[in-house]
């Protein structure tokens, strides 16, 4: 009997995080492979809190582990060039391209500013965006600033608490379980980012 195709989310995921584990620059301290298990992670988390099918949840998981696979190439348009690997990628994997193309629509919801389309578009969305509540905002922010430090887009720290401040202050959560779990904690942290730099 053949097995019908079938997507091998656990063998590609190996395969991508090794790929991105060697040959991710060094100099990106927050786009990493911490960083992509973190978005599977929350994914994950609000996927199922959102009542999401299985098959759904293989789909979103790939999207997040894909997301930022474009800073293979640069950190220029990384989306789109994440949807270029996700292609090259994915058909030997079991996934058909419709699953691809629903795939591509999810990573495309990551790029700021976010507009997600769908409901799994919305739960990728706010699974990349998810330390923003969380109590390790600062840590993980840290290693952005590093990051962005190095291409010279921020350069003291006063000018990086006004972009994060910018940045908490445009942003939302699309699903209801991310604005339940991490909105309030996402204030407290814009509100500690101003008390930053009043004192500065």
């Amino acid at each position: 009997m053949i097995k019908p195709a079938h997507m091998e989310y656990n063998t590609i995921k190996k395969i991508i995080l090794k790929k991105l584990k060697e040959e991710l620059p060094e100099h990106l301290s927050y786009h990493s492979v911490a960083h992509v298990k973190d978005v599977v992670a929350a994914t994950e988390k609000i996927a199922q809190a959102e009542n999401i099918t299985e098959s759904q949840l293989t789909l979103l998981k790939t999207a997040a582990l894909f997301h930022d696979s474009g800073f293979l190439y640069g950190s220029k348009n990384h989306e789109e060039k994440s949807c270029e690997v996700a292609q090259e990628y994915l058909p030997s994997y079991g996934y058909t391209q419709d699953d691809i193309d629903r795939i591509k629509g999810m990573i495309m919801a990551t790029k700021i500013p976010q507009s997600p389309k769908n409901h799994l578009e919305e739960i990728l969305a706010d699974a990349d965006l998810d330390y923003l509540g969380r109590d390790d905002f600062f840590t993980i922010g840290n290693r952005l600033y590093n990051e962005l430090a190095i291409f010279g887009i921020v350069t003291s720290d006063r000018a990086w608490n006004l972009l994060q401040e910018k940045f908490l202050e445009s942003h939302h959560y699309f699903t209801q379980t991310a604005i339940a779990n991490r909105s309030e904690k996402k204030q407290k942290n814009l509100e500690l980012i101003k008390s930053k730099l009043i004192a500065m």
